[in-house]
């Protein structure tokens, strides 16, 4: 990962590959951002003309090279738009300097060292900066050409930016200090998210990520429990055998348990893993099938959630459950119309084989539920009806509580990922009602991602806090990359999930 330095230095005098400014779109034009002072002096002033020549506006996500003034060791000068210039007094927002970084370090892949002198008016500002450059910079490169093909030039892509330096950080002060070694926890976790996310099924299946846990967990002094097939059967969790019982590759569930000695409450978070989902029995239509690897990016999320709330000591309980599966059609598959008995005790008559998410986090949601914690927070990339719902880079927050699901929302915002609160309709509950059953794991088609929520609520403990996220949207972008979100898997939910360890354990959350 692009390591990362806070520096004081003067731009014009440093050797690096090139020189990052900030350009806003202002009234009458782009205007340099603050921080870019000695470069725009270089220019005599007139940066921003020579931008405007260009064709810059400082729109976001804009980005544009032009060689370095003269006297400058640095080669090259490297505007990205921060979008709308703030008014007279306000500072740029957090999530601006999040994307405009993260442009300008996708933008300098194959660079070994850039400076960025973007506006830094305090330690959250550095934070957000840093963020930007270790998430922009992110490559998923394992499967690429690493041989001689790739040294003679042959090879697939550019290799992430090398080391980046913030001008106008502070390498003394503690609040600085803490911002960067922040940003570089939680994205380091972000990004090995992003990984297991875009590691292919034949290489990533219920086993294979257990382990991944199991060894995270000993190097961050986190423990750990894995139940395979037979802990399953034993237990009773039949919604998670259920799905899985048509692949060769056996489920597991994974208990994560982080704890501090100073903590005074305690979250579970439960992630849907699925890592690969043909539908099962009710087969998915061609062309649906090829990014199915992605269906395990809940449990991804909640893997790097407890892994950074414990590398960054959070004095909080913080417990994950992975309920890992994978769906396959076979002979031993469970069928539409089979009747499942899930970890409650409650039955579920399966009248879709691809409804097979909610199944898995109803086992887990129960376990979790057992230890009584203060919260529980689910994510999953559950149904397709939130994404018509919500379009493809924001997931939805439902919860059993107003007040803890508008939490989450802000949560989400605060730390810059797209959110917003959908309700859980009483009136839905009756779809999902079956003659043979305590509850369908189908209901009505219109709300559909509404009624998932509802049923995943039945299977949450009585008096505990709960919510959902449905990532299915932005858990796996498919398009280009833009601002810090690479093509593939994004890390979608684990910036909030650790948000909300971090106010939990300020005292801020409930």
């Amino acid at each position: 990962m692009t390591a990362l330095t806070l520096s004081t230095a003067a731009a014009p005098g440093l050797r690096v590959d090139a020189i990052v400014v900030g350009v806003a779109k202002g009234a009458e034009g782009p205007v340099v951002a603050p921080g870019a002072e000695a470069v725009d002096q270089a220019y005599d002033g007139r940066l921003a003309a020579v931008l405007e020549t260009l064709g810059a506006t400082g729109a976001e996500g804009e980005v544009t090279k032009l060689p370095a003034p003269s006297g400058f060791k640095a080669p090259l000068v490297v505007a990205v738009g921060l979008g709308a210039q703030p008014e007279k007094d306000a500072g740029y927002d957090a999530e601006a300097l999040r994307r405009a970084a993260g442009c300008a370090a996708r933008a300098l892949a194959g660079s070994q060292k850039a400076a960025f002198a973007l506006p830094l008016a305090d330690a959250a500002d550095a934070g957000a900066v840093a963020e930007g450059v270790l998430l922009g910079a992110y490559t998923f490169d394992a499967y690429k050409d690493r041989g001689e093909g790739a040294k003679k030039g042959k090879g697939n892509g550019k290799a992430p930016l090398g080391e980046a330096a913030l001008l106008g950080g502070r390498p003394r002060d503690k609040a600085y200090k803490a911002a960067l070694e922040r940003a570089v926890a939680v994205c380091e976790e972000l990004n090995r998210a992003r990984d297991l996310v875009n590691t292919p099924p034949n290489d990533l299946n219920p086993e294979a990520f257990a382990a991944i846990a199991q060894a995270a967990a000993k190097e961050h002094g986190i423990k750990v429990q894995v139940l395979d097939e037979k802990a399953l059967a034993k237990g009773g969790y039949g919604g998670i055998l259920g799905v899985g019982s048509g692949s060769a590759s056996a489920p597991r569930l994974v208990k994560l348990s982080y704890r501090n000695s100073k903590a005074k409450k305690h979250l579970a978070f439960v992630g849907k893993g699925i890592t690969y989902d043909s539908g099962g029995i009710s087969l998915k239509p061609a062309g649906h099938n090829e990014t199915m690897k992605c269906d395990m990016s809940g449990a991804a999320a909640v893997f790097a959630a407890v892994v950074a709330a414990a590398r960054l000591g959070l004095e909080v309980n913080v417990t994950g459950w992975l309920a890992l599966a994978e769906n396959m059609p076979s002979g031993s598959a469970t069928r539409p119309g089979d009747v499942l008995r899930m970890y409650s005790g409650k039955t579920v008559e399966v009248l879709n084989t691809d409804a097979e998410g909610r199944l898995v986090l109803a086992d887990a949601l129960w376990a979790a539920s057992q230890e009584k914690p203060d919260a529980i927070v689910d994510v999953a990339t559950l149904t397709g009806a939130m994404v018509l719902a919500l379009g493809s880079r924001t997931f939805g927050i439902m919860a059993n509580d107003d007040a803890f699901r508008s939490a989450v929302f802000e949560a989400a915002q605060e730390v810059g990922e797209q959110a917003w609160p959908m309700p859980l309709p009483e009136h839905l509950r009756k779809g999902m009602d079956s003659p043979v059953a305590d509850i369908a794991n189908m209901g009505e088609r219109m709300g559909g991602g509404l009624v998932a929520g509802l049923f995943l609520r039945e299977f949450v403990g009585e008096g505990i806090t709960w919510a959902h996220l449905d990532i299915a949207g932005p858990a796996f972008n498919e398009q280009g990359p833009f601002g810090y979100t690479p093509k593939g898997g994004t890390g979608s939910g684990v910036r909030t999930l650790v948000r909300l360890a971090e106010l939990t354990a300020a005292g801020d959350l409930g």
